[in-house]
């Protein structure tokens, strides 16, 4: 009769010791999908409050319009939050090629919400034809026709 006392008291403490180490591993697994869900809020945060519209007229020239083989915008901040004025955060794409010599210029020294800028992309000698620019900030993608 001890012995039956003495077995389900070693059987009563080993499961014990494995719902406890059972436990630890689970809770260190939510622990990280924690931090995971935090940072990736954080980036959804940002894509969501960022908007900006491309308001330059399709009809009217945009392209070569200095004489320096470049494409000039003009985008609007439309989403709830400021952009930086030097480009940061900023992907254009030129009929599928990434553009690296992008100039922000805002009009009013700042590109906050409501604000406008004009981006100007030195995009190379463009073939008579259609074109396409595509704006990439933070998630959020714009894209221009216009015709050369």
């Amino acid at each position: 009769m001890a012995s039956v006392s003495v077995s389900h008291l070693v059987l009563f403490i080993a499961s014990l010791v494995v719902a406890a180490s059972v436990a630890g591993t689970v809770t260190n697994g939510v622990d990280r999908l924690n931090g995971a869900l935090s940072d990736q809020s954080l980036d959804v945060s940002t894509q969501v409050r960022t908007d900006v519209e491309v308001i330059s007229d399709p009809g009217s020239p945009v392209y070569n319009r200095s004489g320096e083989e470049n494409v000039t915008l003009l985008v609007k901040n439309t989403g709830s939050r400021s952009l930086p004025t030097d480009g940061t955060g900023l992907d254009v794409l030129v009929d599928g090629e990434y553009q690296t010599a992008v100039t922000v210029e805002p009009i009013d020294g700042r590109w906050r919400v409501g604000d406008v800028a004009r981006l100007h992309v030195d995009a190379g000698i463009l073939s008579a034809g259609d074109h396409r620019v595509k704006l990439v900030v933070a998630g959020d993608e714009e894209v221009f026709r216009f015709r050369v």
